[in-house]
């Protein structure tokens, strides 16, 4: 390993920032929006000065923006380093089920794990090996070695309107038992679904899963996102 790669501590750092502000920008059309250390503090699950600390840290290693009191972005710098750290992460996530037999919901802590800990070469390997995918088992792209990814417009099926088509496209949520419980009730990727009926105040969502009806809650729903089709 090169003598100045990042510690595990601040690769993590800038793959939270990484995930917290796209998600902002999803939400808000603001090329500067900033990601509030409350929040890198829940995400990181460390003390409030410790998130300062590391900002701070890092805008002298060129990897963040940071601002006292406006929050933190990345650098281009750091954005290249999150996407390497995705691309590593989803690639091992794939990897593990594809060719080692792991179960979706057991993949994304050991690719935390291994993901700060293997070498460049091994994961060109993996991508190799696995054809160069443009996604991982929940459907998250991953970025190529220039940090370039597939963009696709996907909506949470909690927001699909009725009898509206769609295709299941990806499972956002990290919590293992909430994705076993998604597949047990046979939510899988690339199967059709459309929203039939939906109670209202945040109420379960009876849907066409296939070739069956079935109703699944709200909470769920929001972390099952789909792709609109045609037909």
């Amino acid at each position: 390993m090169p003598e100045d790669k990042p510690s595990e501590s601040v690769e993590n750092f800038v793959k939270a920032v990484y995930v917290l502000q796209s998600e902002l920008n999803n939400k808000a059309d603001d090329d500067e929006v900033r990601v509030s250390t409350n929040a890198l503090k829940e995400a990181l699950e460390i003390s409030a000065p410790s998130v300062t600390d590391m900002a701070q840290r890092l805008v002298e290693n060129g990897l963040v923006d940071y601002r006292k009191y406006r929050g933190v972005r990345l650098t281009n710098q750091g954005e290249s380093l999150a996407l390497n750290l995705l691309r590593r992460h989803r690639l091992i996530e794939l990897y593990l089920v594809k060719e080692l037999g792991y179960q979706l919901h057991e993949v994304h802590d050991e690719a935390e794990k291994l993901e700060h800990s293997v070498s460049d070469r091994f994961i060109e390997a993996i991508n190799t090996k696995l054809g160069q995918p443009e996604f991982d088992p929940h459907g998250d792209p991953i970025p190529d070695a220039d940090g370039i990814f597939t963009r696709r417009e996907l909506h949470p099926l909690s927001e699909l309107p009725i009898d509206t088509r769609g295709r299941i496209s990806r499972f956002i949520t990290t919590d293992s038992d909430m994705l076993q419980h998604t597949l047990d009730r046979g939510f899988v990727l690339d199967e059709p679904v459309e929203v039939l009926a939906r109670d209202p105040f945040q109420g379960p969502i009876t849907v066409k899963l296939g070739d069956i009806q079935t109703v699944i809650g709200y909470t769920v729903a929001e972390t099952i996102l789909v792709e609109v089709t045609k037909n």
